[in-house]
């Protein structure tokens, strides 16, 4: 068992970095097999890894996950959850959720995207997803975007004492969509509707250019801003109007209806 458990500390030291590849693998989940990426190709999928079943932080991030799942669905985006939990864990704690738990008003609430049973630590090693100063044996809060070619776009981390914020996973989802469709980068806080930056001058003669063509644009030349209006981001990226945060009224409502 030690020599397990150092293996997976130094396997640990190997998380991928974004840009490369997402590490392939084949496991058991709540819906059935899944091979993965292959399974996912073609859509985003947000892969991301918790501490342990029956734990509270955890319980609120799943109900928040799956409270918004329809809004990962209409930008093309998949949730696959992951510990080192059994799956006959994983479904005795979803089932308690759905009957025994209230959250932010939701109750009875079904979780309906897969979790990953990785009871050998096995995927969890493959993505650094265990801190060994943290614990030996169960894994962080991590998550990892990837988009449709397989390759990851995004890594975070959270520990364990904090819940994630799902709107904001959400909303670099959006912004790389956006820069993938438009090939712009997104300034800080940028939501939808907001300005985005056009790709700066990379040559002398482009920066010349730039200032030539300089009108109402006062800023230096390594930075322009350009507008893309949230209908031309929704016509590029989904068909359905769900990339604003819902009103208050609107979340009220879709409390009730998770009731």
């Amino acid at each position: 068992m030690h020599e397990l458990l150092e293996n997976m500390c130094q396997k640990c030291t190997n998380t991928p970095l974004i840009g490369e590849p997402a590490p392939e693998f084949g496991a058991m989940t709540t819906h059935g097999y899944i091979e993965f990426p292959k399974d996912y190709r073609g859509k985003w999928v947000v892969l991301f890894s918790h501490p342990g079943d029956f734990t509270p932080v955890c319980t609120t991030e799943f109900m928040t996950f799956q409270s918004m799942i329809d809004e990962f669905k209409a930008i093309n985006t998949e949730l696959i959850g992951l510990s080192v939990d059994s799956v006959a864990s994983h479904l005795g704690w979803i089932q308690s959720i759905k009957t025994d738990v209230s959250f932010q008003g939701w109750e009875g609430m079904e979780i309906t995207f897969p979790i990953i049973a990785d009871n050998g630590m096995r995927i969890a090693g493959l993505y650094g997803m265990i801190h060994p100063n943290v614990s030996d044996t169960s894994t962080i809060r991590s998550v990892f975007i990837i988009d449709p070619r397989g390759i990851i776009r995004t890594t975070l981390y959270y520990p364990v004492s904090v819940g994630r914020n799902i709107t904001e996973i959400k909303r670099i989802i959006i912004a790389l969509q956006t820069g993938d469709a438009f090939h712009v980068v997104t300034p800080a806080e940028w939501i939808p509707g907001d300005n985005v930056i056009s790709i700066p001058p990379r040559t002398t003669f482009e920066i010349k250019n730039k200032a030539k063509n300089k009108t109402k644009d006062k800023n230096a030349w390594f930075l322009s801003f350009k507008h893309i209006s949230p209908e031309m981001i929704l016509e590029k990226i989904t068909n359905q109007k769900l990339l604003s945060k819902p009103s208050n009224k609107n979340k009220d409502s879709n409390k009730r209806k998770k009731k």
